[in-house]
């Protein structure tokens, strides 16, 4: 049976979950989707209608108590291995660039492949330092991701790129073909296929809809969820010039400049703190 990469990658959550798998869990995992395809190929010859078959948003809440940990954990916090690494110490003064290649390791490939996009599409600095940044709270908390991750960053960037990363969370729940942004069937399983929005979510859309920066969010989204390109590995140093044009990097190093959000970036370099 051919196994398509993508498609494969797309049915586990995307590389960064699979990065975070161990060997027998991928194997496992394989098998499972080759179950899957088999199922669907047996379907397709019987003359039976061959759509694709995604849960229903009350399955999805019924997984909740099957789980070995809750789905908003950050990935920093969790493992598939049943255990988790330890974690290299971080400088005494640590920048962006530290934090990237040090903590933001599950997160990283998906945003460093979002900017690069970006990059590629000839956006403007701003959305390609957003897109780089977009998803890198994850590593702490996944819930909100958009809220946490524009506060985390919002002391040293841009307001405008604050605005992009705090609302491409929003904006990735409903269309805008014109844009370039469908509806991801990536969402139709994790979510359930009958899922709506939250009410604060569908109100922060509409508002975001009518602001004069909705383009920048939108664009995120755009160059989000399309970034997840098996073998295609940007490096940071790619993104040197824009970080260090865009980014107020603090002389005390991030955790230890005093600001509101220090403490976010000291749970992220020492996640093992227990107090």
């Amino acid at each position: 049976m051919e196994i398509d990469r993508r498609a494969f990658f797309a049915f586990l959550g995307g590389p960064a979950a699979v990065a975070a798998m161990s060997h027998e869990a991928k194997a496992d995992a394989l098998e499972h989707y080759m179950g899957f395809q088999l199922n669907q190929a047996k379907l397709n010859e019987s003359g039976k209608a061959a759509a694709k078959k995604f849960p229903t948003a009350a399955e999805i809440d019924k997984q909740i108590e099957t789980r070995g940990n809750r789905r908003g954990v950050g990935n920093l916090f969790i493992s598939s291995t049943g255990h988790v690494s330890r974690l290299t110490p971080m400088p005494e003064k640590p920048t962006f660039a530290d934090f990237f290649t040090l903590r933001f390791k599950a997160t990283s490939n998906h945003v460093l492949q979002s900017a690069n996009r970006a990059m590629q599409n000839g956006m403007t600095e701003e959305i390609i330092l957003a897109c780089l940044l977009h998803d890198t709270v994850q590593e702490l908390i996944k819930v909100d991701h958009g809220w946490w991750g524009a506060q985390l960053y919002e002391p040293y960037v841009s307001e405008k790129v604050t605005f992009a990363i705090r609302y491409h969370q929003a904006l990735r729940f409903y269309e805008d073909k014109a844009a370039g942004y469908e509806y991801p069937d990536l969402y139709r399983t994790m979510f359930g296929e009958d899922y709506k929005p939250e009410p604060y979510i569908d109100a922060t859309y509409k508002m975001v809809r009518a602001h004069k920066w909705y383009m920048e969010p939108r664009l995120v989204t755009v160059n989000d969820l399309y970034a997840f390109e098996p073998g295609v590995n940007p490096k940071l140093e790619q993104f040197t010039d824009i970080i260090g044009r865009n980014f107020k990097q603090p002389k005390e190093g991030l955790g230890f400049d005093g600001s509101p959000v220090a403490h976010m970036w000291r749970s992220i370099a020492m996640p093992d703190h227990p107090l």
